[in-house]
């Protein structure tokens, strides 16, 4: 590798470098203790220094220096790992440099030359390397090692590296500690002992920051059920941050195979840096916090002060800006924050340098004033570029016009809706849409007779009146904590719908899709796919007892939300519990805005839950007994296992507490939840734990537990809630009477509120990423184990042997998806598949894992024959081979009879059912939200399986003689290499020579007098058999009973194959040589 030039002093080096070879301009050295006689103290002082210091002389063990004869100056220039290395770059020096050097009168020159050119070398390397860091020379020498040391794949991006103590035991060793993309590695060297540790970051079950009073502060590492501990890192925080980033990268890319195209920083796993993951990772808290689309990316970030009117203060905080938003949060994040879509901004103030003012007028006559913005004249002029502003008065006056004509126009189509069917041309099909909330259909307010209750409602909704004339009302409102105290108190039944939209920025999703919803709902109303069965079997089960799904109204708008959305994310499709949320969200919004809530809340608010391994919600339970062990001590002294609470609270966060309360409390736990998120969901989780503490401190068992909690949710009432007990819902717990006292929604919040309002968001979301590894890591375990029980009734391998077979097959899927996104196994890789097809092999991945443990090493990786092995277990035939085929293939060559092994090495030259394409992976089965499901064609292949009869010798078809031919070569590679080979080649030509003899004497018979042909030996006898036999005829064939007969009279050949082959140690030197084989 060559170095930026780089001025060292031989004088002090000379104890450390032995020269190699030189001449008047350069000169090679190898470092002490390398190479020939580098054992002894002097390697291993050595080697220690060059493991703990951080310098260049620890680069590499050979150098090339510069020097001038009348100088005393040496200037490094290249180091490499091997002598072969070094001498490259040596000769490439000699024959481009030399030669140029004699021309130049002055050291001085020559110098400066050399300077030059190995700049130059360094800057056309610069242009394909993966070194993208701030400091590339410090970089590009920590890559150098990082590659010498753990032989790793070329393509392997190593992303930073830091300086730290691995505690082995008792001990801690010093060393570094590199993060790449696939892996966390550290190495140390202390006076001959070596440490190195490679784990990939998919094996990863715990990463979370310790101490204790050995530790003061590390990180904790648990893998393959080991602890690691990393301590003494100068920036722990930081390096904690880019471990957990990395492998919450690695669980997305690789377990929910999630793709990041609309991300160019992380888009190619052989490109991802440093700055990437960061710049990643600010994006996706930015959009969290203010509710933005996915495609928004945190673009700049400005410190200033905002004037709230309400409040008559100037705010500090920092504006943040993306593609289409420019949002401001004060320091806190809770006193103030305000969220402006780029589209409502309709004018940008000249910048006032007096205070470095910046001031944006959004519609509805309202200004928003920053101050003490330190690039505020760039900025004023961004914010008009992505508005599309003029600077001129004039265009924003007349932008002002048209901005209100275009809204004249949104108020007349609004009043007129017959209207804008004619606009816009819509189909009939559009027509079906529901533009009411189903609360205003099915219990419209009257407002002549206004009871206690109603009364209370409209005081309600004129105090929201009154906050929207302070703050604003709609995309540009300010969110403060006046907004959160009135969430508390309730949300007014009119209002609901319009803040849900607000408060989840699902208003924005819906602005900026105008047709979206409509096109999806043509698109798959009268499509047949495993969703929409489910959704048509669940329709029925959503809020049966409220009126508006007991009507075909209300059951048709469910039916067009779920179906559309099972259409737009096929990933998901649809999962159980999404029919009630849906249903809520239908009562008090419109069609449209119900849809757009569901995408805001799937696939923003509680990501990973409505899938087939609710990962996000069994997230949020460990996040749960976290702040039980927290909050609650007087309920984890006494109930010690509380994982009870994961399993009965399951339903509260898959449907926002509305299966367990009556609807009419429910919606006042789902106002909560939209403005604060899953933190309000957890405050009354605990709320209501705390509240039953002292009653569930005494329970026996669990189900006394559940009682007592289906029992206090029986009494929870909404005493401000203006429904009638038509539309209110029953209770859902014990209908018994309950021995609760009534406890009022609206205090339970308020008091959830009190107690545990303390729990910040950023604590929740970091608890999550520290349990979201160790769940899917469980559920990746608990699949393991399945697997391992159906393929154990089928092979003879032990439950631990099929254990460490497993994690050598997943490990193979895995080595073929760490560099690239297009990998066909991660591309297939879908977890709502059954357990054996989660993970599946195509031939590349299966030849290189089955070269390594095949007992007899006859099928090289990628041969011709490992293509045969690959076919003959492929049961199905879509160019996959999942790990019971695998297995069974590996127990049939290990654990089978003689007359088994034989019969799969004759069923291998048989001619295949199907060819493989060029990407290797014939067909797939559809993705759940999308395509039609052939059910019978599944019963029928079941129905198949069961009364599939076992294959006896007698079924198996004849081999000709290209296919006898290459069988015989195939015995000569197994026996290759044996003891007994030469034994062995005998029998096998003796066999051969045999069955030709026999075959030929029985097409003799065939034919006319072929009887007295055949009689005289000596005819036989007198071919020229003694110089190799001759070809049969295309038409000769040979039975498997033919060939197995004979072989069993070769008493080498059944020993050969009846003898026992350990294959414990082939998985040794497959868990060995596996990513090697990678490397290869």
């Amino acid at each position: 590798m060559w170095l930026k030039p780089e001025e060292i002093l031989l004088k002090n080096a000379l104890k450390l470098w032995v020269t190699e070879k030189d001449n008047e301009y350069f000169v090679v050295q190898r470092r002490r203790g390398y190479g020939e006689g580098g054992g002894g103290l002097t390697g291993r002082l050595v080697g220690t220094l060059d493991a703990v210091l951080d310098s260049t002389s620890k680069v590499a063990p050979f150098r090339i220096l510069h020097h001038t004869p009348d100088s005393q100056v040496y200037w490094a220039v290249a180091c490499g790992v091997t002598k072969e290395e070094i001498f490259q770059h040596w000769d490439w020096l000699q024959q481009n440099i030399m030669r140029t050097l004699s021309v130049f009168d002055s050291s001085e020159d020559i110098t400066s030359f050399v300077q030059g050119k190995i700049r130059g070398l360094i800057a056309e390397e610069g242009k394909t390397s993966h070194v993208l860091e701030d400091d590339p020379e410090k970089f590009r020498e920590a890559y150098l090692r990082f590659e010498n040391w753990f032989a790793l794949p070329p393509q392997e991006k190593l992303v930073t590296y830091y300086a730290c103590s691995y505690w082995k035991g008792k001990v801690p060793c010093q060393g570094w500690l590199y993060l790449s993309t696939n892996f966390l590695c550290f190495y140390s060297y202390l006076l001959g002992a070596e440490v190195k540790l490679v784990i990939s970051w998919d094996e990863i079950w715990r990463l979370e920051k310790t101490s204790n009073v050995i530790l003061t502060e590390s990180v904790h590492v648990v893998a393959h059920g080991e602890d690691h501990y990393f301590s003494m890192l100068l920036h722990l925080n930081e390096t904690f941050v880019i471990m957990e980033q990395l492998a919450d990268y690695s669980v997305k890319r690789l377990f929910d195979k999630e793709a990041f195209e609309s991300e160019r920083a992380l888009s190619d796993p052989l490109q991802i840096t440093k700055r990437g993951l960061e710049a990643h990772a600010k994006s996706e808290q930015f959009r969290t916090f203010f509710r933005l689309p996915k495609e928004e990316n945190l673009l700049e970030v400005h410190e200033s002060f905002l004037w709230v009117p309400s409040s008559h203060f100037n705010t500090l905080g920092k504006m943040c800006l993306s593609e289409n938003y420019l949002c401001f949060a004060s320091q806190d994040g809770s006193q103030c924050h305000i969220v402006v879509p780029m589209r409502e901004v309709v004018n940008v103030e000249k910048p006032d340098s007096s205070s470095r003012a910046l001031t944006v007028y959004v519609r509805g006559k309202r200004a928003l004033r920053f101050t003490e913005v330190r690039d505020y004249r760039r900025l004023a002029t961004t914010v008009r570029d992505r508005c599309g502003i003029s600077a001129s008065p004039q265009h924003a006056a007349s932008a002002e016009v048209i901005r209100g004509e275009c809204q004249s126009l949104i108020n007349h189509f609004e009043d007129n809706p017959e209207d804008v069917t004619l606009m816009v041309g819509q189909k009939d099909g559009s027509k079906a849409v529901s533009t009411e909330a189903l609360m205003t259909v099915f219990h419209p307010q009257d407002v002549e007779n206004l009871d206690p209750k109603m009364l209370k409602e409209k005081m309600k909704e004129q105090s929201w009146n009154i906050h929207f004339s302070e703050y604003g009302r709609g995309t540009c409102m300010f969110f403060t904590r006046k907004t959160r105290d009135m969430i508390v108190r309730g949300v007014p039944e009119a209002l609901r719908g319009e803040l849900w939209m607000l408060f989840s920025g699902a208003v924005n999703d819906m602005a900026t899709h105008p047709g979206y919803y409509t096109e999806l709902v043509e698109q798959s109303l009268g499509t047949s796919t495993l969703a929409t069965e489910e959704i048509e079997r669940d329709l029925h089960r959503s809020l049966p007892d409220h009126p508006a799904f007991q009507s075909d109204t209300g059951i048709s708008a469910l039916r067009r939300v779920l179906t559309a959305y099972a259409c737009r994310n096929p990933k998901i499709g649809y999962c159980q519990a999404m029919n009630i949320l849906t249903s809520v969200l239908l009562l008090y919004a419109k069609e449209e805005e119900a849809f757009w809530l569901l995408v805001a809340v799937c696939e923003r608010m509680l990501p990973d839950y409505f899938n087939r391994r609710i990962i996000g919600a069994l997230v949020d339970q460990a996040v749960f007994e976290d702040l039980i062990r927290e909050n609650l001590p007087q309920l984890v002294e006494n109930m010690t296992d509380l994982s009870f609470f994961s399993s009965v609270s399951l339903s509260w966060f898959l449907t926002l507490f509305i299966s367990v309360l009556p609807i009419e409390s429910a919606v006042n736990v789902v106002d909560c939840f939209f403005y604060d998120g899953i933190k309000a969901i957890l405050q009354l989780g605990l709320s209501v734990l705390d509240y039953n503490v002292e009653a569930l401190i005494r329970c026996h068992d669990d189900a006394e537990a559940v009682t007592i909690l289906n029992k206090f949710f029986d009494s929870v009432t909404n005493k401000d809630s203006p429904l009638p007990p038509t539309v209110q819902q029953a209770p859902v717990g014990n209908h018994e009477k309950s021995t609760h006292l009534n406890v009022d929604i609206s205090e339970l919040i308020r008091k959830a509120y009190e107690k545990y309002g303390n729990i910040r968001s950023e604590e929740v979301e970091s608890s999550r990423k520290r349990n979201k590894l160790f769940v899917i890591q469980t559920l990746e375990d608990t699949t393991k184990q399945n697997v391992i029980r159906v393929v154990s009734q089928e092979v003879k391998f032990t439950p631990a042997k099929l254990d460490e077979l497993y994690n050598l097959f997943k490990r193979q899927h895995f080595l073929s998806c760490y560099w690239t996104m297009k990998s066909p196994a991660l591309v297939h890789h879908d977890p709502s598949l059954a357990y054996l097809e989660q993970y599946q092999l195509g031939f590349q991945q299966f030849s290189v894992l089955f070269s390594l443990l095949e007992p007899w090493a006859f099928c090289t990786n990628k041969s011709t024959l490992s293509l045969w092995v690959f076919r003959l277990i492929d049961e199905n035939q879509d160019g996959l081979v999942n790990f019971k085929e695998f297995c069974c293939a590996l127990d049939h060559l290990y654990c089978g009879s003689f007359t088994n092994k034989l019969k799969f090495l004759f069923k291998l030259h048989l001619p295949p059912d199907f060819d493989l394409p060029e990407d290797g992976v014939i067909k797939k089965s559809p993705e759940r939200g999308r395509g039609k499901v052939d059910l019978q064609a599944y019963l029928k292949q079941w129905q198949n399986e069961i009364l599939r009869k076992e294959e006896t010798i007698k079924d198996l078809p004849r081999i000709n003689q290209a296919q006898f031919i290459q069988f015989s070569k195939t015995l000569y590679n197994i026996f290759h290499g044996d003891a007994a080979e030469e034994s062995l080649y005998r029998a096998v030509a003796h066999v051969t020579s045999l069955l030709l003899r026999m075959e030929e004497a029985g097409r003799r018979l065939q034919e006319p007098g072929g009887a007295r042909a055949a009689l005289p030996p000596a005819s036989v006898d007198a071919s020229p058999r003694e110089a190799g036999p001759e070809l049969p005829e295309p038409d000769w064939s040979f039975s498997f009973e033919q060939i197995l007969a004979s072989l069993l009279n070769e008493p080498a050949v059944v020993g050969f194959f009846e003898r026992r082959v350990d294959i414990q140690s082939k998985v040794i030197r497959a868990q060995a040589a596996q990513l090697k084989q990678a490397v290869g």
